[in-house]
């Protein structure tokens, strides 16, 4: 009796998605992504003109994307995500259909749906591929856990009443709840 074969999935199946689908795909397998909330949409605008302003701010040489937004990590036909939020700072990396490689800093906000997925293989595909400080923005729990990959730190967990150093930028502090005031 032969074995069943696990489907293997490619770039291009995500390109024929129908339009209006968003997936990502991660080693082979698509993982569908539900439309965001509105606190995750408040939360992603407000993190992005916040960084997008301390970089012009700073004549820095970064970008600021936020999903949808194309990060291919690696080479290869397996893998393609859409981060919240991606910071990249290397222009070499970055073509019309988005960022190849790893962005210097990535902030995934958790949908309700599968929180999991963020805490797991993105966390693992983040670290391997470069990327040097990842973010994950909890709606469920208001909590932010951040990842500085970069000094090879541990995880720390912040809650959002926090100011939260962003590893990367020295002198930037996020505070959830404070943005969240402001809108």
């Amino acid at each position: 009796m032969a074995l069943a074969q696990q489907l293997t999935y490619t770039i291009d199946d995500i390109y024929a998605l129908p339009d209006g689908e968003r997936a990502e795909l991660i080693d082979g397998q698509i993982y569908m992504m539900s439309p965001p909330n509105t606190i995750h949409q408040r939360i992603s605008h407000l993190l992005e003109w916040e960084i997008e302003n301390y970089i012009r701010k700073k004549s820095g040489e970064c970008e600021v994307f936020a999903a949808p937004f194309a990060v291919f990590l690696s080479e290869d036909n397996n893998n393609y995500l859409e981060p919240d939020i991606s910071v990249i700072c290397d222009k070499n990396k970055l073509d019309e259909k988005g960022c190849n490689g790893a962005p210097d800093w990535v902030v995934e906000i958790t949908s309700p749906s599968d929180p999991q997925r963020d805490y797991g293989v993105k966390l693992f595909k983040y670290r391997t591929a470069g990327v040097r400080e990842y973010w994950i923005v909890n709606p469920q729990k208001n909590t932010v856990t951040v990842f500085d990959f970069e000094n090879e730190k541990q995880s720390n967990q912040y809650s959002w009443d926090d100011d939260i150093p962003v590893c990367i930028y020295g002198d930037l502090i996020l505070n959830i709840n404070r943005l969240l005031r402001k809108y």
